[in-house]
């Protein structure tokens, strides 16, 4: 039997005669913290409304909590906990009161469970919701996503428009209660530094498509940084340069396969510098690095600034 929380296999979705998902294709285990990442407008969003039932694929197959969205939303969604970044609530009511509200929808809603996230959240329950600060009112979200003790919680790049304090304190507040509890977490986010030290495995979605699916520590290892002379880069299989750039006589190039080509340059004996590199830089190599023409053994060993 899988223990896949989430399964998404070849997820298409156009609007009207514009593409966002290209055949998508992801999965998620249970009990993980799953970064999924990807620039503004690359698809993030749409895809998580697919996981919820709020839209219908144009193909490909779906399998959230072993449900089919599209047939079963509303049954899914009372197992999910959803919190988005645009979540609004009736700000005419407090926030003991939506509490109260809120509650008949769910039937595993635990009212005490409520209340101690709220206190914990340090949610003012007194304070009508249009009086919640920003923070406040992400917390207050939060508390909504939790009571019912979902299976999954999916987060929306919820945190944005926070400050950076308060961002660093709602991600406290996502370890300590979510994988402290064993939850398994779909978190959306394009900002990548403070997704790094919470996600236990990473997805990558460029133009429609995931284009690396891997535990954190492991794309970490496998992307690195490498500057070597210009004449050495036919030693390395194209296909594994994510990124490069030339400075003078040397091209700092980010590779997906660095022990591979670690030991290849070694063996040629090839002098390089390594340099490790963080999450956000990781990415942007995925999204937006120029791999460039292919080199050819006659143009790599050109001198720099020759002319024909």
């Amino acid at each position: 039997m899988s223990d896949s929380v989430i399964e998404i296999h070849a997820v298409t979705k156009s609007f009207r005669r514009d593409p966002v998902l290209r055949g998508m294709s992801l999965q998620v285990e249970r009990g993980r913290t799953f970064a999924f990442l990807g620039r503004n407008g690359a698809g993030k969003t749409t895809a998580i409304r697919l996981l919820l039932g709020l839209l219908n694929r144009d193909g490909g197959e779906i399998r959230v909590l072993g449900l089919d969205p599209a047939t079963d939303p509303l049954t899914l969604r009372g197992r999910v906990g959803y919190l988005a970044e645009d979540q609004t609530m009736y700000g005419w009511m407090r926030a003991a009161e939506i509490l109260r509200f809120v509650a008949p929808f769910y039937p595993t809603w635990d009212h005490e469970l409520a209340l101690r996230y709220a206190r914990e959240f340090e949610v003012p329950l007194g304070t009508k919701i249009k009086h919640l600060s920003k923070g406040q009112n992400v917390r207050l979200g939060l508390v909504l996503a939790l009571a019912h003790r979902p299976e999954l919680v999916i987060l929306d790049d919820p945190a944005l428009g926070l400050d950076p304090i308060m961002r660093k304190q709602f991600n406290r507040d996502l370890i300590t209660h979510l994988q402290g509890e064993g939850r398994t977490v779909f978190y959306s986010s394009h900002l990548l530094y403070e997704v790094e030290p919470v996600a236990d495995e990473v997805a990558i979605l460029d133009r429609g498509q995931v284009v690396r699916q891997c535990e954190t520590e492991s794309l970490r290892r496998d992307v690195k940084q490498i500057t070597l002379r210009h004449d050495a880069l036919v030693l390395i299989d194209q296909d594994v340069i994510l990124d490069r750039r030339p400075d003078g006589l040397e091209t700092a190039i980010v590779v997906s396969n660095a022990e591979y080509v670690m030991e290849k340059l070694c063996r040629e004996g090839v002098e390089h510098r390594l340099v490790d590199l963080n999450l956000d830089e990781i990415f942007e190599a995925y999204v937006s690095g120029q791999r460039g023409e292919p080199i050819h053994l006659r143009q790599a060993f050109e001198p720099t600034g020759s002319q024909s």
